[in-house]
């Protein structure tokens, strides 16, 4: 690989498993990642999944950095509008406090989970129209230079946690490029705008304190197998998860059991279509077909750093995905 690889590990609650399944996972997961050389591991702010398992992203992250050394830890990411700048500032002023020069901030404007969840969340529906505000607040926290008179974050002050703008369309990319902040993609589930997103950014970027040159993360889902045939269908199985989880969303329970044969009803074929769509950046395949896949997609994507997003289901597939792809890309340790 000619770029840096990073990780988005997205807690997955498999069949069969509990939430402590999911984080002794991640904790092996990121033990490994960190002996194989990878830059990053992220776990994104989801709510009312029950498929996954990070709903909050600053705790989980204080616990696998506990039980690693090295890698860097962060958000991709924190929901903003659902919180508090202080609160997400004290939070993450912490996590640096306690693991110095590890941590990272990536910041979205999404609700993370559905109208309902919103409502139980207790945040305004508008709340994303503040998200730029909502950012200069929190850098304001973060580097000392607080934007609230008499207010501070502690711990938090002085930190200088690293902000990340997580997107998947325009408007991140230009929120980003104005800040001047890294940006990092959404490809892995909404890659439509994914090109258009990035020359915006580059076009627009503009130095800031904390960054001299335009950085872009592009995320993609990774399957990597002994043979092609394996890896294929490894990644059935992520299609077929996904499919149950969005037809439970719209209220259609589905036994886990039957996934196979709720792919040939109307609903579910018409369900998968857009699953194959979300889904379509993925390399999938032998270790050196998922690398070249890779680096095809970086530089299509105009790339700076992958975030690769393992999406088997056989959690011993999920792990030895990541492995595979770091010995076939010269990662320092694999």
């Amino acid at each position: 690989m000619t770029v840096p690889l990073s990780v988005l590990d997205l807690a997955y609650i498999n069949v069969g498993e509990s939430a402590g399944d999911s984080f002794r996972a991640s904790v092996r997961l990121a033990q490994n990642a960190e002996r194989w050389g990878y830059r990053r591991i992220w776990y994104a702010e989801h709510h009312n999944m029950p498929i996954v398992g990070s709903s909050a992203p600053s705790v989980l992250i204080a616990h696998i950095a506990a039980q690693t050394r090295t890698i860097r830890l962060g958000s991709g990411g924190v929901m903003l509008p659902n919180h508090a700048p202080l609160s997400i500032a004290e939070q993450f002023g912490t996590l640096e406090t306690l693991h110095p020069g590890r941590i990272d901030l990536g910041l979205g404007r999404a609700p993370g989970g559905d109208l309902r969840t919103l409502r139980a969340l207790r945040r305004d529906p508008a709340g994303g129209d503040t998200f730029p505000e909502d950012v200069f607040e929190l850098q304001g926290y973060l580097t000392g230079r607080s934007r609230m008179p008499g207010v501070d974050a502690t711990p938090g002050k002085g930190t200088d946690v690293p902000l990340y703008i997580l997107g998947s369309s325009l408007y991140g990319a230009g929120l980003a490029a104005a800040l001047g902040l890294p940006f990092a993609f959404a490809s892995h589930f909404a890659p439509g705008a994914l090109q258009d997103a990035v020359a915006l950014y580059r076009r627009d970027f503009r130095p800031s304190a904390q960054l001299a040159e335009p950085h872009v993360i592009a995320g993609a889902n990774v399957v990597a197998a002994d043979t092609t045939a394996e890896a294929e269908k490894h990644f059935l199985a992520a299609k077929r998860r996904r499919v149950i989880q969005l037809l439970g969303r719209a209220g259609v329970v589905v036994d886990p059991a039957e996934a196979e044969t709720v792919l040939e009803t109307p609903s579910g074929k018409q369900v998968l279509q857009q699953v194959e769509q979300e889904m379509r950046c993925a390399a999938v395949g032998t270790p050196g077909e998922v690398r070249d896949y890779l680096d095809r997609f970086t530089a299509a994507a105009r790339a700076d750093e992958l975030i690769v997003a393992s999406v088997a289901v056989d959690r011993e597939a999920w792990l030895r995905s990541l492995g595979l792809l770091a010995e076939a890309s010269g990662l320092a340790g694999a």
